[in-house]
């Protein structure tokens, strides 16, 4: 095992342990029945949870209805039919290419200043790079003046609170308190007049922060382990697309099924809670990235999902992994200290020091 991977291993061995060695004990079979929940390990398995199930987007124990239990609202997340796609609509033109292009200049103007202190020899904390990065694009997408990293901190907590809403395993005493409180604490912060559109945004906020905040720190980890810096240069895109696969940001999709079907094979009933395990479908937990030869689109691209259920932002995410693996090859930095996040919502690093090595 190399060295990268042992140390992106601990992301999930000190973040979520019992939840992963269980989805270890199962990788073997494409989709496996445990109870009332269907675990989907395979490639085929995930598509099939994800485009040919009937899905219960409001179910308790979903993304979705973690979202409406703390905002009280429909959300992109737990609507259905002419709602949920033109939710999907709007925040599609948001996240154009015209829309992600005006937000480039946002997140490339925190790298310059952040990232500046490296080419002076000294160290940097990534993720409070990345948070400060995340909040501020966050901020300029839904047309909000806040601080960056008071957006970032709060969507952090939200998330990290309401995690234990939608994952498997016994609830923390006193989560559904924290969770709506974190919850609260977010909304007043985007819109302090409680309008309707709060709720959304704290959701959006919430989505985009944390994935990037878990993504980005791991893949330049992983980057300085393996020594992939020349690829962010002569192959960003390849290497981009192999971070994202091997580090797969949302490493499963919790989902209640909402009508009979089959995953991978295994017949699942209405009711039945669904674990998409997003990081064994796109073969991370097997295969190193390869900048040189990627996988092909159609698998790399699953760490965004499938389908109508595929991740609107997988543009922004994409180029901002771009840029920021770009703009930090220039140094060639290397990690010299790193703490796991155990309370995050998504496996990921609190802290990760990097020094230069030019």
């Amino acid at each position: 095992m190399s060295r990268a991977r042992r140390r992106d291993r601990r992301v999930y061995l000190l973040s979520h342990p019992v939840l992963f060695a269980l989805l270890a004990a199962t990788r073997r079979r494409p989709a496996a029945r445990i109870g009332g929940t269907v675990l989907a390990h395979s490639r085929e398995a995930f598509r099939d949870g994800l485009t040919r199930v009937p899905l219960d987007r409001t179910a308790a124990g979903t993304t979705g209805g973690a979202a409406g239990e703390l905002t009280g609202g429909e959300l992109l997340f737990n609507q259905d039919g002419d709602r949920h796609r033109g939710s999907r609509r709007g925040l599609g033109e948001a996240l154009s290419a015209d829309g992600v292009e005006r937000l480039r200049p946002v997140w490339a103007a925190v790298l310059e200043r952040r990232l500046a202190p490296l080419a002076a020899g000294r160290r940097i904390d990534l993720v409070d790079v990345t948070a400060e990065m995340a909040g501020a694009t966050a901020a300029a997408l839904l047309g909000i003046d806040v601080d960056p990293l008071v957006l970032a901190g709060a969507a952090r907590d939200a998330a990290a609170a309401g995690a234990r809403e939608h994952l498997p395993g016994i609830p923390w005493p006193g989560a559904r308190r924290a969770a709506r409180s974190a919850t609260t604490r977010l909304t007043g912060l985007l819109n302090p007049a409680g309008n309707d559109d709060a709720a959304l945004a704290a959701m959006l906020a919430v989505a985009a922060i944390n994935t990037t905040v878990a993504a980005l720190p791991r893949a330049a980890a992983w980057c300085a382990d393996d020594d992939l810096w020349s690829y962010a240069e002569t192959a960003p895109d390849a290497l981009t697309s192999e971070m994202l696969r091997v580090t797969a940001p949302t490493p499963l999709l919790p989902r209640v099924a909402a009508g009979a079907g089959t995953v991978g094979a295994c017949p699942v009933r209405p009711g039945d809670r669904l674990i998409l395990v997003t990081r064994h479908a796109v073969d991370a937990h097997r295969t190193d990235p390869c900048p040189a030869e990627p996988a092909p689109a159609h698998v790399a691209h699953l760490v965004f999902g499938a389908g109508s259920h595929a991740c609107p932002g997988a543009r922004l995410a994409r180029l901002q992994l771009t840029d920021a693996l770009r703009a930090l090859a220039v140094h060639r930095p290397r990690v010299v200290a790193a703490r796991v996040d155990r309370r995050s919502a998504l496996p990921g690093w609190s802290r990760l020091i990097l020094a230069p090595t030019r």
